[in-house]
């Protein structure tokens, strides 16, 4: 997986804030985010995913976790499986959700033991190993979806295995890209189901 570089560009929102205020126009109200983001963004992110960029053909499926607590009851369980590029993958692991303000914690904690699915009652219990690999981001609302990205860690890297460097998350409705900050490289997905 090498990486490529990318660059974002300001000019765009510059003229056309500028041509608003030339014309006389007042700016879009801001989007306020929702009330609970741990409900938008967990209803948006459940369901099938598949891989559509060239060498991607790998599968996410993220469900409700099926023992949940009254106190976190949109936490989800993640699983990958497939290939990218010539590799094998089976990775799964437990997402845990908490509003902060206006932006969402998300904390991923793998399971290494492949048997572990959202069904079964290890789904919210960890080895100290499991633990001590968590990683954590927070995504804020953007557009019709979110945005977040990973701090850069060695964490990260135990956690989702390879994934070296800071990575950005871009969740649109039926859309979700896994962009790598330095290089530009990307995963898209697209959702197959609910």
């Amino acid at each position: 997986m090498q990486k490529r570089g990318f660059v974002l560009s300001l000019l765009a929102a510059g003229a056309l804030t500028a041509g608003c205020a030339t014309q006389g126009a007042t700016p879009p109200p801001e989007r306020r985010p929702p009330a609970n983001l741990e409900i938008a963004f967990s209803s948006m992110l459940t369901g099938t995913w598949q891989g559509v960029t060239p060498g991607n053909e790998l599968r996410l499926d993220i469900d409700n976790v099926m023992l949940r607590s009254l106190q976190h009851p949109h936490d989800l369980f993640l699983q990958v499986t497939g290939r990218y590029e010539n590799t094998n993958v089976n990775q799964s692991g437990y997402m845990h959700l908490q509003n902060q303000g206006n932006d969402l914690f998300v904390g991923f904690i793998p399971h290494f033991d492949p048997t572990v699915t959202s069904l079964s009652p290890r789904a919210g219990r960890f080895t100290a190993s499991e633990a001590d690999a968590a990683c954590s981001f927070y995504v804020t609302p953007r557009g019709d979806g979110f945005h977040g990205e990973t701090r850069g860690g060695p964490s990260c890297a135990l956690a989702m295995r390879g994934a070296l460097g800071k990575w950005e998350i871009e969740l649109e409705p039926g859309t979700l890209a896994v962009r790598h900050a330095e290089s530009g490289e990307t995963l898209r997905f697209r959702k197959s189901s609910r």
